[in-house]
């Protein structure tokens, strides 16, 4: 049997990981959620949900992946035959949201060249994006470059390119996002908007800023999709497992914070509080926008986007790996046979939801284009429900005490182990179960 890849070194270990986690979820979604639902009390919300619910599901899925030495389809059902299902389940997540998401990735491909061609005056149009989403062939030529770019990174397998690329990719990442955030800070009457992100406000607080952030997690952290097994079945048994989980969030959640800085105070500045409130379209029409006013816009506007790509393009690659993973662990195909066969897979489902904005925009399903619906069925319903059972699987099946033999294995001790005990077995899927009903009441 051939032996099974493995990263490096416990730092390309937790870089891969932790790009992975970083993706549009962090420079995205994060900060048009931090500004609706309160700022700085959202942001103290998912702090402290990171710390606990996030670095218990985190861990435990990262575990079972170097436990097993197998993908999530054969991790869950190695350790109890019972649970096959759920690793199919988990599968199924990276399966329905790579093509989506590289539609994404193809977008902010093309607002990168956009600004890099000096065009970031006329990406500040009120009907740019949407006239660009509707064009019926435009955005398929993004999506396909984007979505090469990540299967020639997976072709190169796990040390030669999904580690390596996440060695030049993080660190510049990092570069980019402290650079433009100090930028952003010292602007002029940026104070105001650094103040609502930073000072948290009770009367702010609600069970849908708890909800909100909870949803993020998943979004941000890549959990319950699979991706977190797979890479922890690539990780050596003596890399040290809860402070390399302890790192990933760290990445992770620094990225967040900083994107809210980048974003926040900027838009404050150059188009008031309520330019916040167009959620989704921040990234795509406010921040052009903001851009086309700023000093040296076109420029910070390349910047950012190259940024955005980068963050793109470790999850997505994340996301392609995991089904590759899954495809060479069951079939026992070549990486490259897999791959191949992905991205062309990947092609023909990602372009209906590249045309619902356009030639197809007259499919709806419950209301939703083709692809709000596949991101509703695969981060709003599919991915809690994975979690929760995968609590209950380590809760009440295999045990917490599995996953702490595990971690002891790298370490003398497992610090956090009464933390994740009580964790896994009963908060977080108490949480899981509002986050389900909590969605699908809201869109059905």
């Amino acid at each position: 049997m051939k032996e099974r890849s493995n990263f490096s070194s416990r730092l390309g270990f937790v870089l891969a990981a932790a790009g992975s986690a970083v993706g549009l979820g962090n420079i995205w979604r994060f900060p048009y959620l931090a500004a609706q639902y309160g700022g700085g009390t959202f942001l103290l919300v998912y702090l402290i949900l990171t710390v606990t619910f996030g670095f218990s599901l985190m861990l435990a899925e990262i575990a079972i992946g170097r436990k097993t030495g197998l993908s999530a389809i054969g991790a869950f059902k190695k350790l109890d035959h019972r649970f096959g299902f759920l690793g199919i389940l988990a599968s199924l997540v990276p399966i329905i949201i790579f093509p989506y998401y590289s539609v994404i990735g193809g977008w902010v491909t093309k607002y990168l060249a956009v600004f890099l061609t000096g065009g970031g005056k006329s990406a500040a149009a009120d009907t740019y994006y949407t006239d660009f989403i509707a064009s019926p062939v435009e955005p398929l030529g993004w999506f396909f470059l984007f979505l090469a770019a990540t299967a020639v990174i997976v072709l190169l397998g796990v040390e030669k390119g999904i580690e390596k690329v996440s060695k030049f990719m993080m660190p510049v990442l990092v570069i980019l996002t402290v650079g433009i955030a100090v930028y952003c800070i010292t602007l002029p009457g940026a104070g105001e908007g650094v103040a609502y992100y930073l000072k948290p406000n009770l009367k702010d607080f609600s069970t849908k800023t708890v909800l909100a952030a909870m949803g993020q997690l998943f979004y941000s952290m890549s959990l319950a999709m699979g991706i977190m097994v797979t890479y922890g079945s690539y990780m050596q048994k003596d890399n040290n497992l809860e402070s390399s989980v302890r790192q990933i969030e760290i990445f992770d959640t620094g990225f967040a914070f900083l994107a809210g800085l980048m974003i926040i105070p900027a838009v404050f500045v150059f188009s008031g509080k309520d330019a916040l409130q167009t959620g989704p379209g921040l990234m795509f029409v406010t921040l052009p926008k903001v851009f086309a006013n700023m000093p040296f816009g076109e420029l910070i506007g390349a910047v950012f986007f190259l940024l955005v790509l980068f963050a793109a393009l470790t999850s997505s690659i994340s996301l392609m790996e995991t089904i590759v993973s899954i495809i060479c662990d069951r079939l026992h195909w070549t990486r490259k046979r897999s791959a191949l066969t992905v991205a062309v897979c990947a092609l023909i489902l990602g372009a209906p939801s590249s045309m619902g904005f356009g030639p197809l925009s007259f499919v709806k399903i419950l209301n939703l284009s083709i692809l709000d619906f596949m991101d509703f069925i695969s981060n709003s319903v599919m991915m809690p429900v994975v979690a929760f059972f995968t609590c209950i699987f380590v809760g009440f099946f295999i045990k917490p005490e599995a996953i702490g033999e595990e971690v002891r294995l790298s370490s003398r001790a497992f610090k956090s182990e009464q933390l994740f005990s009580v964790m896994i077995k009963w908060i977080a899927p108490l949480f899981l179960v509002a986050i389900l009903l909590s969605s699908v009441f809201h869109w059905v």
